[in-house]
């Protein structure tokens, strides 16, 4: 008990994290399901044109912001485990932005799943996109 009242303030802070992190996990898996191009699961090669063309340093510091962000969702994730929150969505969503070696296989073997897709087509029906090709 007297850690809790020592740590009133953290604890705020993180109350308040996992209050934002539920409702922006609502709204953003919808956008990024329906934002995925029809054929994500398909193409063999995912490195984006338009990272191509971007300089070597633009790069470099894109994919240090998205795995530091992708890490701090999979903590928060954690966190919202025992607090208020999607601490499964969340931890997802970071595994999503992560780079490590074996995400390509993971996602495919997790969207390969009938449910799975048929939750993801689901909701692109719903925004209006076609499901997704595996």
């Amino acid at each position: 008990m007297e850690w809790i009242v020592a740590h009133k303030a953290l604890l705020a802070w993180l109350g308040t994290a996992s209050v934002v992190m539920f409702f922006g996990t609502l709204a953003a898996v919808p956008w990024v399901v329906a934002w995925l191009p029809k054929d994500y699961f398909r193409r063999r090669r995912r490195r984006e044109l338009l990272q191509a063309s971007r300089h070597p340093a633009l790069r470099v510091a894109w994919w240090v912001v998205k795995n530091v962000l992708a890490v701090l969702l999979i903590l928060l994730g954690i966190a919202m485990l025992v607090l208020p929150g999607q601490g499964i969505l969340t931890i997802l969503l970071g595994l999503v932005l992560l780079d490590f070696p074996g995400k390509r296989r993971m996602e495919l073997a997790l969207v390969r799943r009938p449910k799975v897709l048929a939750t993801l087509n689901w909701i692109r029906r719903k925004m209006g996109r076609p499901p997704l090709q595996v």
